[in-house]
């Protein structure tokens, strides 16, 4: 696996499956909705009756009001939750992804789709820092998975793996849908197509081609310079590339052996970001400039601005360090 998604600040406490997808561990309890801690016993702490739990839906729309319901029933069933906003393309691509994914296993997963726009408190318990943010919860647990792009084969590996660790928790139910067809139609409705560059790139990324996504957003922006889309697309697909083959340990001790590496010392900010540790992404490179030569600078700059865009503009840490990056320019 390539892509590294948030964990310490993500799902805090939740059982961690960094060792399948190269993630870093976590730390603090994990939260319910209602910022009660959650046991990993199955919620009521009755044993699951056995036989199909009906649900309207294999794809559920999980909101601040009905998600206790959800933590029910992911004593049952293993539930993956998908965080994402309307206004992130990539959130709404990875999300068809997962409905496919999904629909077609026989029930042995529920989706609850959750727009963290629309669900402020759910957004919070999840400590989304970007979209899309993929979990799941088995017996109201939850489970730190991955955030940002991954490939339809990467996914349908890491499910496979959460069935196996619902399944050490007893967790083995299927889900039946009321409504045999509502599973199989798309939960998120796009209202137009997908322009032919964005497509492809994101085709390339399910494949694990990231040098064939950067080209093709580099060509949609050179049709149209304004689209803010291939500028995020092209920081996060970026992202990837520069992780992609490399472990954690061996970012981390590349970056200590030689601290004077400025190229070491900005992968290890990537590592930060892309584990959810973002003020620590930022600081690291505001600690770097004031040391570094005028090329080292605008390498610095440059990694800074990109990083803004993996992480969304609208972030609250981004106007904080670009008032910090401004300060040191001048």
């Amino acid at each position: 696996m390539t892509n590294m998604p948030p964990s310490g600040s993500n799902l805090r406490g939740a059982v961690d499956l960094s060792s399948l997808v190269n993630r870093a561990p976590t730390g603090a309890p994990p939260v319910a909705t209602n910022g009660a801690p959650v046991t990993g016993a199955p919620v009521g702490g009755a044993p699951a009756p056995s036989g199909p739990v009906m649900v309207p839906s294999l794809v559920i729309d999980g909101t601040d009001a009905n998600f206790g319901e959800l933590l029910e029933l992911s004593s049952r069933v293993p539930v993956i939750v998908g965080l994402w906003a309307p206004r992130s393309e990539p959130s709404t691509q990875l999300l068809a992804v997962l409905e496919k994914l999904i629909t077609g296993l026989d029930g042995r997963f529920v989706l609850a789709r959750v727009d963290i726009d629309a669900n402020p408190q759910l957004a919070q318990a999840f400590q989304v820092r970007t979209v899309p943010t993929v979990a799941a919860v088995i017996t109201g647990q939850p489970v730190q998975l991955f955030n940002g792009p991954l490939g339809e084969e990467q996914i349908a590996e890491l499910l496979v793996r959460v069935l196996e660790l619902a399944a050490q928790q007893g967790v083995t139910g299927t889900a039946e849908a009321a409504d045999a067809n509502a599973g199989t139609e798309p939960a998120v409705a796009v209202d137009e197509p997908l322009p032919p560059h964005h497509l492809e790139a994101y085709t390339a990324i399910e494949a694990g081609d990231y040098a064939t996504a950067q080209s093709e957003y580099r060509t949609a922006l050179a049709q149209n310079p304004n689209d803010t889309m291939a500028v995020a697309g092209l920081a996060q697909v970026s992202l990837l590339a520069r992780l992609q083959g490399k472990t954690i340990d061996q970012i981390r001790n590349g970056a200590a052996s030689a601290p004077d590496d400025l190229d070491a010392q900005l992968l290890v900010a990537d590592l930060d970001l892309s584990g959810g540790h973002i003020e620590d992404a930022f600081d690291r490179l505001l600690g770097l400039f004031p040391a570094q030569p005028a090329p080292g600078r605008n390498a610095i700059r440059e990694r800074i601005l990109e990083l803004f865009e993996v992480v969304g503009q609208d972030d609250p840490r981004v106007p904080p360090t670009r008032s910090r990056l401004t300060a040191l320019l001048y």
